[in-house]
């Protein structure tokens, strides 16, 4: 179990060694906390045909629903390569907002640099967005 940023953060650059980056090589790490401590880890895994790509953030969102994980999304940690900050991409965006809504949670997401990192609610990063709700 985790329950500190900073624990979240690490766990994500651990699965970021495990990338399969060969074309980009951009390795990119995520890890997802719920609410009961658990964390679900992932990494980009690219292919030859680049757009069959898969972020790391979808990974382990994928990984979460394999494993029966429907709510209680609290926080993600992204960490990539190099000094700034990375944020997921648009189509990891809309991927957590579907298992944030699930449960009902907003999480926090964690933008991981070198030595800083970004804080902001997933509804920043993805205003309106389109769910589960919208399609009552």
């Amino acid at each position: 179990m985790i329950t500190d940023d900073d624990a979240l953060i690490a766990a994500a650059r651990e699965a970021a060694t495990r990338s399969y980056s060969p074309y980009s090589r951009f390795p990119v790490g995520a890890a997802l906390r719920f609410a009961d401590g658990r964390v679900v880890t992932g990494t980009n895994v690219e292919n030859a045909s680049y757009g069959l790509a898969l972020c790391a953030e979808t990974v382990a969102a994928a990984r979460a629903m394999a494993d029966g994980l429907r709510g209680g999304l609290e926080a993600v940690a992204v960490t990539g390569p190099g000094a700034q900050p990375i944020t997921p991409c648009g189509r990891c965006r809309q991927v957590l907002n579907e298992l944030a809504a699930l449960g009902g949670t907003d999480p926090l997401i964690l933008c991981v640099g070198e030595s800083e990192v970004r804080r902001m609610r997933l509804s920043a990063l993805l205003p309106e967005a389109f769910g589960p709700a919208s399609l009552d």
